[in-house]
């Protein structure tokens, strides 16, 4: 009921946007195989995702971007855009601003919050990432729906290139491609898992996920013994200093692993790591470096 009486009101304020959106759609089915139909021309987007409000300044015409989610900072230009609150979802505040689509990535919008923008007759388009190169095809696929096919497709073969150089040179480093076990959280032990792009980031980088295997959750918590039988030659997620002083203090006997053993811990730049989005080259040349070590 109380969504109901907040359908109606939010209803009418699409009313007069209604119209446009209805002139000239076109089917399609998201990254996670759903069918909806979206405008042929999009002039107002945003995405709920730091990776696709990326891509959208990348790709989209910067003047149809109408808003941010507060943990985007990236590009500098996205400061310059009102903040619409993604989680919970705001929903009266993107309904205010009468989105033709918005953007999102698998996991970070409920699909039920999407049903109800979809009520409403704004229809969100999820993408899902498990390889750099699907984030490539992302970028191409972004373009053509929103009428800039050319740009989507400079800007992935561009990244195409650089990763292209970047994995030549990779490829000449020794035959034993070193295990590394990236963590996201100490209080569980939280890590990438291997249904994650980091697999593949890390692939491409000429190391390999410690994780080799496939949990239902792409992030699983691991238990300390499970560490210890991976016994991961790199360890990501801090500095030596800082993660002895909490991580390895909380679990000395995580001090046996090889990483810590030969000082092998390093922290990363999480917002590369973590976005599947234009940078994800930057990403990939940031774990080579300090894989090579």
């Amino acid at each position: 009921m109380r969504f109901f009486l907040l359908l109606v009101p939010l209803a009418l304020l699409l009313g007069c946007h209604s119209e446009t959106k209805n002139a000239a759609l076109v089917p399609v089915r998201d990254g996670l195989g759903r069918a909806m139909s979206l405008p042929a021309h999009p002039r107002r987007v945003l995405a709920l995702a730091p990776s696709m409000t990326e891509m959208l300044f990348a790709v989209a015409d910067t003047a149809t971007i109408v808003a941010r989610c507060p943990q985007d900072n990236y590009p500098a230009a996205v400061y310059r855009k009102p903040v619409v609150n993604n989680y919970p979802l705001d929903m009266e505040k993107l309904v205010l601003l009468k989105p033709d689509v918005v953007f999102t990535v698998e996991g970070i919008t409920s699909v039920d919050d999407a049903q109800r923008l979809q009520q409403l007759g704004i229809p969100v388009y999820y993408l899902r990432f498990r390889r750099v190169e699907d984030v490539f095809k992302a970028m191409e696929e972004v373009g053509r729906l929103l009428g800039r096919s050319a740009q989507g497709h400079r800007m992935a073969d561009s990244l195409r290139q650089n990763l292209k150089a970047l994995t030549v040179s990779a490829a000449r480093q020794p035959a034993k491609r070193p295990r590394v076990l990236a963590i996201t959280w100490q209080d569980p032990i939280y890590c990438y898992g291997q249904n994650t792009l980091f697999t593949d980031e890390i692939r491409l980088a000429g190391g390999q996920n410690a994780v080799a295997e496939t949990f239902p959750q792409p992030y699983p918590a691991l238990t300390r013994e499970y560490i210890l039988k991976l016994n991961p030659d790199v360890l990501l997620g801090g500095s030596f200093e800082k993660l002895d002083s909490t991580f390895f203090k909380n679990y000395p006997e995580l001090k046996r692993i090889s990483a810590y053993h030969n000082r092998r811990v390093y922290p990363i730049t999480g917002n590369l790591l973590e976005r599947p989005g234009p940078r994800v080259v930057e990403s990939v040349r940031e774990l080579r470096e300090l894989i090579k070590n």
